[in-house]
């Protein structure tokens, strides 16, 4: 049964998949269409035991919701963008750029614990969470994680002259 639905499924594929996105190319522009047709086809494909004798129609519908679904998303994009341009932009100190070079020289799990906990303001146990992991060993990967870039910060500031490179530049004479 399941061979017989999966060349039924490749059979009307092959017959419609030109037709299905020349439907989103005519609602959409061309990258969009592509998606939708790729998408389309990934969503018939994992309901093909669904999939009736007149299956253009039924494909059809589930174009439209494709395009239902990245219409809805693009909304969601132009909204976020125009928040985010209405917010007042805020001007780095230079302790921000000591900050945010230690937080590039430490690992990736050690950035990530620090970042959960700091910017996305999360409590340990939704950090915990986030990173697959018990509370108590969250707090100890934070701990870790904080102490490696106090390390850092106090390696940085033991050599002025990497951390703040403008300050070593030698002074011209006349």
């Amino acid at each position: 049964m399941q061979i017989e639905e999966d060349r039924l499924f490749e059979t009307y594929f092959r017959r419609y998949a030109g037709r299905v996105h020349a439907y989103a190319l005519r609602r959409a522009d061309g990258e969009t269409a592509q998606d939708v047709a790729a998408e389309t086809c990934l969503i018939a494909w994992r309901r093909r035991s669904e999939m009736p004798v007149e299956a253009l129609p039924w494909l059809y519908g589930i174009a439209r919701g494709v395009l239902a679904n990245h219409r809805r998303a693009g909304l969601r994009r132009s909204r976020l963008a125009a928040r985010l341009a209405a917010e007042p932009p805020t001007t780095p100190s230079p302790d921000d750029h000591e900050i945010l070079a230690a937080l590039g020289a430490l690992r990736e799990a050690d950035r990530e614990a620090l970042l959960l906990s700091a910017w996305e303001g999360l409590p340990a146990k939704q950090a915990a969470s986030v990173l697959g992991c018990s509370p108590a060993a969250y707090a100890v990967r934070l701990h870790r994680a904080r102490r490696r870039l106090g390390a850092v910060l106090a390696e940085a500031a033991a050599e002025p002259d990497r951390a703040h490179p403008e300050r070593s530049i030698p002074e011209v004479s006349a």
